[in-house]
């Protein structure tokens, strides 16, 4: 029998005005979502900012809560859920993960993959992802199908809706135990 593991789904709102625009229309809570194989969100994973400091130049970014984006952003909340997967389903998604890893310069953000959603009509380029559609990309390579829909229609408030997910934590970022115990 395969033994039992567990991946984390951070959402996020950082509060920025381009989080505030996405918010506003979406009404939900959490625009931004990442994944990462500890509790502790060490190794976080997402399609975001490669600068804090320039929203505008995004792609595949290994997020560093305490020197990346949320540095700058000491207010920001989250939602953090856990994914219960097999040893063989987090290998698979390792394996994803390295690709993306290898070739990050060719990555770039599907800023018009977002527009996508709003119209329900997936807009996919090649080596281009918004953060919930390579976070749902991720697993669904991996074989966890959680969605009848594309990556490329996946909201940060899917994640949240979904009943696979355990819910973990909801405040703020840096009041999360194991986040706090870092610092």
């Amino acid at each position: 029998m395969d033994s039992k593991r567990s991946v984390y789904i951070m959402l996020t709102d950082t509060g920025t005005l381009f989080t505030k625009s996405i918010k506003k229309y979406t009404g939900a809570p959490y625009n931004h979502a990442s994944i990462s194989f500890d509790s502790s969100l060490q190794e976080l994973y997402s399609f975001g900012r490669k600068n804090p400091s320039n929203p505008m130049n995004g792609g595949f970014v290994k997020e560093d809560i305490f020197q990346g984006t949320y540095s700058k952003y000491p207010e920001t909340t989250c939602v953090i859920y856990r994914l219960e997967v097999s040893e063989r389903d987090v290998e698979k998604m390792k394996r994803v993960l390295n690709v993306f890893k290898k070739n990050q310069h060719k990555f770039l953000y599907n800023l018009l993959g977002i527009l996508g959603i709003t119209l329900n009509e997936p807009i996919e380029f090649s080596n281009s992802y918004f953060c919930s559609q390579f976070v749902a990309e991720t697993l669904h390579r991996s074989g966890i199908r959680l969605w009848d829909k594309l990556p490329a229609l996946v909201t940060p408030d899917d994640f949240r809706t979904n009943e696979r997910f355990h819910h973990v934590y909801e405040g703020k970022l840096f009041d999360y135990e194991p986040v706090r115990n870092r610092l």
